[in-house]
């Protein structure tokens, strides 16, 4: 089951990883009325959750930037950033390096407990690695479709 696990990352971030690079960067940071983030913000958001959902959670140092939690930690947002938040380019590189780390780290451990439960703004409480994991693909696969949104509302505005 693990190895299922892993495979079905590859596919999940593949998206994201063509998303990334087949968008214009001009259109990062358009945030179009009824959205309260930009296309940047998504991206660097999935990057830093999914590196605090594996390696945070579990003690682990987190690998992304420092200034990744100030730019898109939850509750962030751009119009509160100080400062230039990273390019799409080095967004992507920690979104492509993010698989083989995770695959490396976790392997063996999906059933780990975490150092202490931890509940996510939605009210869910992980307890081992691989929850915290697996509700990674979910958050992604959500942040993906609000880029989609912006996206076509960028689109159709123009």
């Amino acid at each position: 089951m693990e190895q299922t696990i892993f495979d079905h990352m590859e596919p999940v971030r593949g998206i994201t990883e063509k998303s990334i690079k087949n968008i214009p960067e001009e259109m990062a940071d358009i945030i179009p009325e009824g959205f309260n983030n930009s296309i940047r913000w998504n991206f660097g958001h999935i990057a830093f959750v999914q590196e605090k959902l594996v390696f945070g959670l579990t003690g682990e140092e987190m690998m992304v930037p420092k200034n990744y939690e100030r730019f898109f930690g939850a509750g962030s947002k751009p119009a509160d950033w100080t400062g230039y938040p990273p390019s799409f380019m080095e967004i992507a590189s920690v979104l492509a390096g993010q698989k083989s780390r995770i695959k490396t780290y976790l392997h063996g451990r999906l059933d780990q407990k975490l150092p202490s439960p931890y509940t996510n703004r939605s009210g869910i409480t992980f307890y081992t690695a691989g929850e915290a994991f697996l509700f990674g693909f979910y958050h992604e696969a959500m942040h993906m479709e609000t880029i989609k949104q912006i996206y076509r509302s960028i689109l159709n505005k123009g």
